[in-house]
């Protein structure tokens, strides 16, 4: 073994060339009785305090035309409140396993026991493409081990015998036919059999459409292999954005909007220094940077990198929970920064995460007021706040702030008037659940609330000197004295002022 502290290297794994003639495979057959075999099996124990990544070089020879990888590993039981085994798997080809380089070829976590790889075909999550000869490198991620240690099997066949035609992918088109400037509702952070999803593309593509959807964003954990697997699911209603969801150690970021098969390394924690560096490739791939459920409780999830970086930062994840509160809390004090020249603005936005049945596709949905129905349109709408947060599309809502001589400002714009100048916000509404409450909030915090009236608008009067902004929220009936109900739609700010 060899390594550092975030990273192992075990010692390596041959095999025999398919024109060497070798001995018999290890549960294959020999040369000339057939399509021949190669097995090996390898164990080991990892302790607790493993490194992030452990790397099994796998020396693969000429002739090779699939490989495949299968692996297992223990489960003793621990004591409550003490993490059991936890190992996530993928691998890295000839190319080598550097941070940021070209050796990716698959990883499917935690979500599957065994993948393959051919030249025209691979395992969802795994690329496929031409099996070059080299060492390629097997990667485990213990993610948790048990007090016990962990105790793994990994199992590689090589089969051999020529290979076939790589397939050229088909990527989603940039841009659908739209309504022109419009408000357009997307879900961006969603999981497929890609990664750990349990739905095909084709069932969330029909899903997104039940929905209301006019856009999704395809980003499976740390691969882009869905990225071609949409072909024939796009169309004039739907326009399908590649990404991926960087599954770090140290929190989870959505990287939205991507080249298609562009990969955006997740190996490093907060302590290398190493996310600026990934960011910046994410926005040069022409993605945005958005770090998700930053204060969810699963282990690795909480962000730890910072929002020096972000684009935005996904506020409402899934069904609405209380890390979800503390999310919104954490952006409306980066709000009121913003507001008074203290840092960046940083629009907030809502997706579902959904991963398979009963997770709602559009539970919640970013709406976005864009010059169209694609990529750049989108995602500018995005950069520029001009988004409001639904949990559902039968939901609608016009937020507008205007001044005493015609000045008018929407959602993510400020409207430019004197600091005591009367400024007059006004919220329109219709769809709300029943009992639904209306909240406007600004850098003083709820300002003023009021149920959802018959008519569906609210106005309410301020100046720029007593608001610096103003955003709104719907929210359900509230069910515990003194705590607001859980959030039925948001909108992002409009500020206040000439700035």
């Amino acid at each position: 073994m060899t390594g550092a502290a975030g990273a192992l290297t075990l010692n390596g794994v041959s095999f025999a060339a398919a024109d060497d003639g070798g001995g018999p495979a290890q549960g294959g057959a020999r040369t000339g009785e057939g399509p021949r075999t190669d097995t090996r099996k390898v164990t080991g124990t990892l302790p607790t305090g493993a490194p992030d990544y452990v790397y099994l070089p796998v020396e693969v020879p000429r002739g090779v035309r699939e490989l495949a990888v299968s692996y297992t590993y223990d489960r003793p039981a621990t004591p409550p409140g003490t993490a059991g085994n936890a190992c996530d798997i993928g691998i890295f080809d000839e190319r080598g396993t550097d941070l940021g380089g070209r050796g990716f070829r698959g990883w499917s976590g935690g979500a599957r026991t065994e993948f393959f790889i051919r030249a025209d075909d691979a395992t969802p999550g795994y690329l496929p493409g031409p099996l070059e000869p080299g060492t390629w490198h097997i990667a485990l991620g213990p993610y948790t081990v048990a007090p016990q240690g962990l105790t793994y099997e990994v199992t590689i066949t090589l089969h051999y015998g020529p290979g076939g035609e790589p397939r050229t992918p088909a990527y989603p088109p940039q841009r659908a036919k739209g309504r022109g400037r419009a408000w357009y509702r997307g879900d961006n952070h969603l999981h497929s059999v890609y990664s750990d999803g349990k739905r095909t593309p084709a069932q969330i593509a029909g899903l997104a459409r039940a929905a209301g959807l006019d856009f999704i964003t395809t980003t499976e954990h740390n691969t882009t292999a869905a990225h071609p697997a949409w072909d024939g699911l796009w169309g004039d209603d739907l326009l399908i954005l590649t990404g991926e969801e960087v599954t770090t150690r140290n929190g989870h970021v959505v990287a939205m909007g991507t080249d298609p098969g562009v990969f955006i390394d997740w190996r490093y924690r907060a302590r290398d220094d190493a996310f600026p560096r990934f960011a910046r490739r994410i926005r040069r791939a022409g993605g945005l940077v958005i770090p998700a459920h930053p204060h969810a409780t699963c282990v690795g999830c909480n962000w730890k990198f910072g929002y020096a970086e972000a684009d935005a930062v996904e506020v409402w994840n899934g069904p609405f929970t209380l890390d979800d509160e503390v999310a919104i809390a954490e952006w409306d004090n980066a709000l009121v920064a913003h507001a008074h020249g203290r840092g960046p603005r940083l629009p907030a936005v809502g997706h579902s995460d959904a991963h398979r049945d009963p997770d709602v596709i559009g539970l919640p949905q970013t709406v976005v007021l864009a010059g169209d129905l694609s990529r750049e349109a989108i995602l500018s709408g995005i950069r520029a706040g001009r988004v409001w947060i639904a949990e559902s599309s039968s939901l609608d809502l016009a937020f507008t702030a205007s001044g005493p001589k015609g000045e008018h400002a929407g959602i993510g714009g400020r409207l430019p008037v004197d600091d005591s100048a009367r400024a007059t916000v006004r919220l329109t509404v219709s769809g709300a659940p029943p009992g639904s409450t209306i909240r406007l909030l600004t850098d003083q915090g709820q300002r003023f609330t009021t149920p959802v009236p018959d008519t569906g608008t609210t106005t309410w009067h301020t100046t720029p000197a007593n608001a610096a902004y103003v955003r709104a929220e719907i929210r359900h009936p509230a069910t515990t004295p003194g705590v607001p109900g859980t959030m039925a739609a948001m909108t992002n700010p409009v500020f206040l002022g000439r700035g």
